[in-house]
């Protein structure tokens, strides 16, 4: 199919490949040499969970999850997003041979998605929602960028990216996609990066919660819903979220929101993620790519009896676009996270 066009660029991102380097630059010069006593990138850190709007906005936030991945025995690299574009059940595969970024181009592993072709639980990204994409274009110009780092200026020597769409799926389907991909997530020569937003708050979004008599309440859910307004029927513990535990604002909610979902995350239990997300509604765009890779984590955690803290992710970055006070206004919130495997 040749090379899918970089079709943000120049919009969401820069597309002066020297000024898009130099912000890159800028953005990981800000994260710090060290985290959580690693030297980064961390050690077998080889999984992600990234944000995917506009550089602007997340590229700061990107940036800490880019700086602990380690790509250094990276033979081949998962890219696992949501598709915005079209409803798609299941998982869906690019039918691209390379991704396009004003850096160069990434070639696909066509020998891996021609693997899971075949498996029969794949379908085909529809090439132009592949084009309009952005949850996977976004991360391609910031892995080139670590790939250069890490390997040098030989593009040649980059290894080749297995790009997925992950779609609607119930939890059991969820798990089956990870189980299924637990056999590459085994080897150590892939590297993961999932890609998701977590809170979308606003009325163009549909979700507006907002603190209410002791709960935590969707303004934009239907009347006829009853008590399904409730998002959350308990509120959290305000005191560890709020500067005024008696009256939360709204962006504090969104915040107690946001940590309920990391913390299942980091739980390192793909079924309380799962419920988390079906309780509160959280509008975490990613949440079946994260559920995926969840599962397989999981499931590679039980079967190699891998040492506390390994196969789990932890959060290290965690930012909002804007902090909400007024019910008009709107924000995307992004966060950053590794699992060393």
């Amino acid at each position: 199919m040749g090379t899918r066009e970089a079709s943000h660029a120049g919009s969401w991102y820069d597309d002066d490949a020297d000024v898009l380097s130099s912000q890159l630059d800028d953005f990981l010069n800000r994260v710090p040499a060290t985290l959580n006593n690693n030297n980064l990138p961390i050690p077998g850190a080889r999984v992600i969970i990234a944000p995917h709007a506009g550089y602007s906005y997340s590229g700061p936030c990107a940036a800490w999850a880019y700086k602990a991945l380690d790509l250094r025995s990276a033979k081949r690299v998962f890219i696992l997003g949501p598709s915005h574009t079209y409803y798609l059940r299941g998982c869906a595969l690019t039918t691209f041979d390379k991704y396009e970024t004003p850096f160069g181009d990434l070639v696909v592993d066509k020998a891996t998605t021609s693997e899971l072709k075949r498996t029969g639980r794949f379908s085909n990204m529809p090439p132009g929602r592949d084009v309009d994409e952005h949850s996977l274009e976004m991360h391609i110009p910031y892995l080139w960028k670590r790939l250069e780092q890490t390997f040098g200026s030989d593009s040649t020597t980059y290894p080749p990216i297995v790009p997925i769409l992950v779609g609607d799926g119930s939890e059991e389907e969820e798990k089956s996609f990870g189980e299924l991909l637990s056999r590459y997530l085994k080897d150590p020569e892939t590297a993961w990066i999932v890609s998701s937003d977590f809170c979308h708050w606003g009325s163009r979004f549909s979700y507006r919660p907002e603190f209410h008599q002791g709960s935590i309440r969707n303004l934009d859910a239907p009347r006829s819903q009853g008590s399904k307004r409730d998002v959350v029927q308990a509120a959290p513990d305000w005191s560890k979220v709020a500067e005024d535990p008696g009256a939360p604002q709204i962006h504090e909610v969104i915040k107690a929101l946001d940590q309920m979902a990391m913390d299942a995350v980091e739980s390192g239990t793909h079924s309380e993620f799962y419920k988390v997300i079906q309780d509160t509604h959280n509008t975490v765009c990613g949440r079946h790519p994260i559920g995926v890779i969840m599962a397989a984590l999981e499931l590679v955690a039980k079967e190699q009896g891998l040492q506390e803290g390994k196969g789990k992710f932890r959060f290290i970055q965690y930012q909002r676009s804007n902090l909400v006070k007024k019910h008009w206004d709107s924000s995307v919130s992004y966060a950053s996270a590794y699992a060393v495997i």
